[in-house]
């Protein structure tokens, strides 16, 4: 049987494409003998007014792609954002969820109700709030938050620059990057040529 590989995974609550690489993210360690470390990783975006017409354009054009690949996937909603999110608060509380072993309730939670928009992903209160529903601590959260977490986020922002990660979802395998969910069979090729099939 081959040996367990690490394959990292940089991520952000705000990417549409990020969401829709979650799920078959979740499943990779059921098909290959890898473990995936998903990594939060903010996105630097610029907000109207800041951007060209063009930028305007392609943002525009990529929540209505994401849209079309979500309905390939039997239709989930993905509504675009009414703001620029520092999305800092949840991606902490991704952190705090790893601590606390509800990553995966967490995430698919967070991912899902942001696109519904139903969860302010800047708002700390929102984020504890989603905690104790989950049945962890507020209270721990945001302690985290307003400690070792913002010094861990940044610590890992500089691993995300050692890596050259440009965007989100990017899957690093044997200094490989993937970038996007669709590029998920590619990094599947690569883990079968590795031998990690299970």
């Amino acid at each position: 049987m081959a040996e367990t590989e690490r394959l990292k995974l940089y991520f952000d609550f705000k990417s549409p494409y990020a969401f829709l690489a979650a799920w078959p993210a979740f499943e990779l360690p059921n098909r290959y003998a890898v473990e995936v470390r998903w990594i939060p990783t903010l996105l630097r975006i610029k907000g109207k007014g800041e951007r060209s017409v063009y930028s305007e354009w392609k943002v525009r054009y990529s929540y209505m792609d994401a849209r079309r690949w979500a309905n390939r996937r039997g239709g989930f909603p993905i509504k675009g954002p009414r703001k620029i999110y520092d999305s800092s608060p949840s991606l902490i509380g991704a952190l705090y969820a790893q601590r606390t072993g509800m990553f995966r309730p967490y995430t698919e939670q967070v991912f899902s109700r942001f696109f519904e928009r139903k969860l302010e992903i800047d708002d700390p209160a929102e984020i504890g709030a989603l905690f104790d529903e989950l049945g962890a601590s507020s209270d721990g959260y945001e302690a985290f938050r307003t400690g070792e977490g913002r010094t861990e986020l940044q610590t890992l922002a500089d691993e995300a620059e050692s890596d050259h990660i440009f965007g989100v979802p990017i899957f690093v395998f044997r200094d490989e990057l993937f970038w996007g969910h669709d590029r998920i069979p590619l990094l599947e090729e690569r883990l079968t040529e590795a031998g990690l099939s299970r």
